[in-house]
Parts: structure tokens; C-alpha cells; sequence
């Protein structure tokens, strides 16, 4: 087993940009250096999260995708859903709920991963939003509930009230509009944002 970092005293204070632009974000919990921390240009939800997602059956969506494009899917109690990686590239982040169950896809298009999360934190629901800050050309997110912020590819808080929590990750595939529209011909496709 890898044994996680513990809670630490980050090596000094946040940037000061970082307090003014973060007055909730407990930065006194981190489990990593501040100096692996990086602006990746935009500000916070400065690549906006969708929150209010709308989505197309999968005919109109093939209409609007190449049949070769590439969604992330996901199928939650019969609820299919797929979401195209040229959406996700823009926003990063789709808050949503799927067959009930509160989700968080997201997708990181400098490290290309793409995972997808219960929404549901220290027993809490919340939805995710872009920090615009990289860790290791990583995504950092932030829930929206503590302003904790959350490593993408781990799934876990590395700072703030939350640091050492860990998000479910669920199921979910990578494959093509074609192929998600004969696996779910009732399914749905996520449009862009109005």
C-alpha cells in the first residue's frame, strides 16, 4: 500500500493573491507545498464549470458529433449519459445528476485524464468549480461547500478544511458518439451551453 501524505504545515504562507482571492480556503491544512502549486492563467472559474447542464437525445447529438468523437460516458440505474471531450475542454467540469446520484465529470485537458466523481464530500453534496490553479499539469478543483481544493487525478483535497478526503470515483468509459449511441440508443448527449 502507498502510505498518503499526512496534514502538514505548507512551507509558509499562501501567495498573497491566493488569501484575497481564496478568504475561505483554510491554508493553514495542506498536504502539499504551496511551490507545487501553479497558476495555469485563468483566474477561479475562470474556465466555468457547467452547473445546469442540458443534454439531447443521442439522434439530434449525432448530428451535432462526428461519429469518431470522443465522449465520456456514463450510465447511472438506466440514466446514460455522454459527454464530448470537445465541451469538456472548455468548462473542465459538469456538475450533475445521474440516475439520482449527484456526479462530478471532469477532465483535464492538459494531462488528458478524464474521471468522474460522486459529488458528495464528508458526507456533504456540493458541486466543483476550476481554481485555474495545476498541480503536476493537473486540474486543481475546488468544492464549492469549504473551498477545499481537490487534485483531479487523485480525487483528493490537498488543501483547506477538507485536505485527506478522497471522492468516490465511478464508473465510467471513454469511447466514441457512435459507439455510446448503440450501446444507449435512449441515452443523451450533452449539449453545449446555451
Amino acid at each position: 500500500a502507498v502510505a498518503l501524505p499526512t496534514l502538514t504545515a505548507a512551507a509558509g504562507p499562501p501567495p498573497e493573491s491566493w488569501a484575497r482571492e481564496w478568504p475561505e480556503t483554510d491554508f493553514s491544512q495542506s498536504l502539499v507545498s504551496f511551490e507545487e502549486i501553479l497558476s495555469g492563467g485563468p483566474p477561479k472559474d475562470g474556465i466555468p464549470s457547467i452547473d445546469a447542464p442540458r443534454f439531447v437525445p443521442v439522434a439530434e447529438g449525432r448530428a451535432r458529433h462526428a461519429d469518431r468523437e470522443a465522449v465520456m460516458s456514463l450510465e447511472i440505474d438506466g440514466d446514460a449519459r455522454a459527454y464530448p471531450l470537445s465541451i469538456l475542454i472548455w468548462h473542465e467540469i459538469v456538475n450533475d445528476v445521474v440516475g439520482g446520484e449527484p456526479v462530478a465529470v471532469t477532465y483535464c485537458p492538459l494531462c488528458n485524464s478524464g474521471v468522474v466523481f460522486s459529488r458528495e464530500a464528508a458526507g456533504e453534496t456540493t458541486t466543483f468549480g476550476t481554481t485555474g490553479k495545476l498541480r503536476h499539469s493537473d486540474l486543481v478543483m475546488y468544492d464549492r461547500a469549504t473551498e477545499s481544493w481537490w487534485q483531479q487525478f487523485e480525487g483528493r483535497a490537498i488543501v483547506g478544511e477538507r485536505a485527506g478526503a478522497t471522492l468516490e470515483r465511478l464508473p465510467h468509459r471513454l469511447e466514441s458518439v457512435a459507439d455510446f449511441a448503440e450501446r444507449h440508443p435512449e441515452g443523451r448527449i450533452l449539449a453545449p451551453p446555451e
